[in-house]
């Protein structure tokens, strides 16, 4: 193998907010991938709007740089545990990962799970402390805990074995120790040559290309991005795709593309170890496998984590379907979730009874509302359920539901209401530490009691509060847990809501609407002060008398209302209610318009209580 042609690959992986993307900015920014006049904008791989607006990684991103004559492909992954199935089918394509984590914070339950698939391939991670310019740093205790957490998962001698760097990745700066300065990520590419060898040279072998990630591309069509674990990939060439149960089929390269820096270059051939996007397989799918005639060697299928959470996606029947959006009916909507199937492996889509409703299964309530935004943006309406966790049997027959291990870290004086509040929610604390006027809390919660929890906990602790969520296995059924004590206030008339009509409601609940505001019969305005549902009519207005009053009206201030979020309005509604989301509003609705409706709901809802009873 030429010195041009050694080819390494690493990933970059860590729990949300430790600073990924911004170390990817420091390798591109450090080998000259711009210009010097070129303006180039923070997290440069974050490049949709979703991820600049939430400041989030959501899709596994990749690019490279050139070093000392080695090409090293990186791959920025998402921190999320919502988007695990991006960073466990992504891993696969790596020699090595640099695992970053908060000098402060320490190993959070993301950074287990991502840290476990890694060790699971056998892969022996680098280690770097970032953020070692906080105040509140603690570097080397946060190293005894990733120690710990190594441990806890079974790395072998030579994982265990890692070398670690401390570093600032805002800054571009990586240190081999505390003590010695820096002024560039220089340390952190030369124990990357160190530490991980080039891959070998497998050109002569017989062709084998696994696919890891999908891409579109409005010019080409389907793009199948993956590793060339052997063998040479050429542009314009006949090859099997294979998949992992034995099928196969004929299929021809169009063309061929390697990252270089941020842009996809094409080339006439990609040689062994080298991350390639293939164009011109308008079927591709996620964990097939590119071979030549004769010799079919499919490689092993990619397993992805299953779902934990699902939700109907219903087509929008309010009296206000169709006023903004392009996409309204059921056609629409199939054809725009089995898009997103393509390349979106951790959905699963069901169809129902109803031909107007699909039932959607992701990772998280994350996972799922950034499809919604999407799809929203994209101008499709769309009516959605309240999120319902997916139950499971085990080998006994008997129900068992999905457990997360909950990080919540915030000031000490909220610390009571934050354990009152999960032990509602059928929680089990696991640990507690208190230190700097924080305190962080672990604890161990089924999945259905943490819907909706999320805002609450905001609301709890003024903001000043973090909460860490992770899939953590399965424990049996916990049975019933408190939903939403507040009701709603639904509105009983269609029309424009009026001042007058909104001061007298202030005072019995929360707003969630503004004057002037269009309402329609069955919606939702409001959270009731009270535990039960208030029918209210905002379009009732002061009735005006031809007598002049002596003294002025009393001025009519309202509260500014409560403008939910996509995830906040998911978090909130209960089961006979809906989330209706177009591309220029949310609105909260009953499932019921009329009450009526409602009325025949409940009943409904507890007869088929009494006969699951029986």
């Amino acid at each position: 193998m030429s010195e041009k042609e050694k080819i390494i690959n690493i990933a970059v992986i860590a729990h949300v907010d430790a600073g990924k993307s911004t170390l990817v900015d420091a390798f591109l920014r450090q080998s000259d991938v711009f210009r010097d006049n070129e303006e180039v904008v923070d997290c440069v791989m974050d490049s949709n709007d979703l991820e600049r607006e939430r400041g989030i990684t959501i899709y596994s991103k990749n690019c490279s740089v050139i070093h000392d004559g080695v090409k090293i492909n990186i791959v920025d992954t998402p921190g999320h545990a919502d988007f695990s199935s991006e960073v466990e089918r992504i891993i696969k394509t790596v020699d090595t990962v640099i695992l970053l984590v908060d000098s402060s914070e320490g190993p959070m339950p993301q950074t287990r799970f991502v840290l476990s698939k890694s060790l699971e391939l056998g892969l022996r991670p680098i280690l770097l402390i970032n953020k070692i310019d906080k105040k509140d740093a603690r570097p080397q205790e946060v190293v005894d805990e990733v120690y710990e957490l190594f441990l806890d998962l079974d790395a072998n001698d030579e994982q265990l074995d890692f070398p670690i760097l401390y570093g600032i990745a805002k800054q571009g700066i990586v240190q081999y120790d505390l003590d010695t300065p820096s002024d560039s990520i220089e340390p952190l590419f030369k124990t990357i040559l160190k530490h991980c060898e080039a891959y070998p040279n497998k050109d002569e072998e017989p062709l084998q290309v696994q696919i890891s990630a999908l891409a579109y591309d409005e010019y080409i069509g389907r793009l199948g991005i993956g590793r060339v674990y052997q063998g040479i990939l050429h542009a314009q060439e006949n090859v099997v795709v294979c998949d992992s149960f034995g099928n196969s089929r004929n299929a021809n390269t169009s063309s061929i593309f390697v990252y270089r820096g941020l842009s996809r270059s094409s080339v006439k051939e990609a040689h062994s170890g080298d991350i390639v996007v293939v164009a011109g397989i308008s079927d591709i799918s996620i964990g097939e496998t590119l071979c030549l005639k004769d010799h079919e060697i499919p490689l092993p299928s990619i397993k992805i984590e299953e779902p934990t959470l699902s939700m109907n996606f219903i087509v929008n029947k309010s009296p206000f379907a169709g006023q903004s959006g392009k996409f309204v009916t059921s056609r629409n909507l199939k054809e725009r979730l089995e898009k997103e199937l393509e390349v979106n492996v951790g959905l699963r889509v069901e169809p129902t009874e109803s031909g107007d409703c699909f039932k959607v299964s992701g990772r998280g309530e994350l996972h799922i509302s950034v499809l919604l935004e999407t799809m929203r943006r994209e101008g499709y309406e769309v009516a959605v359920s309240k999120p319902e966790v997916i139950l499971h049997k085990d080998e006994n027959g008997k129900i068992v539901e999905p457990m997360e291990e909950v990080v919540a870290l915030a000031p000490e004086e909220y610390s009571g209401t934050i354990i009152n509040k999960l032990n509602l929610r059928k929680g089990t604390m696991i640990d507690m530490v208190e230190e700097n006027g924080y305190c962080r809390i672990t604890y161990e919660a089924p999945t259905r009691g943490l819907l909706g929890y999320r805002s609450e906990f905001i609301n709890d602790t003024r903001g000043e509060g973090t909460l860490v969520r992770r899939i953590n296995g399965y424990t049996p059924y916990k049975g019933d847990i408190q939903q939403r004590s507040n009701g709603a206030m639904i509105s009983t008339e269609t029309g424009s809501a009026m001042t007058y009509a909104l001061w007298n409601l202030q005072e019995r609940g929360t707003l969630f609407i503004s004057p002037q505001t269009e309402v329609y019969q069955g919606m939702i305005i409001g959270e009731s002060a009270r535990n039960i549902d208030l029918d209210v009519n905002p379009l009732k207005n002061k009735k005006l008398t031809a007598i002049r009053s002596s003294g002025n009206d009393e001025a009519m201030r309202l509260t500014p209302p409560r403008i939910m979020s996509l995830e906040e309005a998911l978090e909130w509604i209960n089961d006979d209610e809906l989330v209706e989301i177009t591309p220029d509003t949310i609105r909260l609705r009953k499932k019921g318009l009329t009450p009526q409706d409602r009325r025949q709901f409940y009943r409904d809802k507890m007869s088929a209580e009494e006969n699951k009873q029986m």
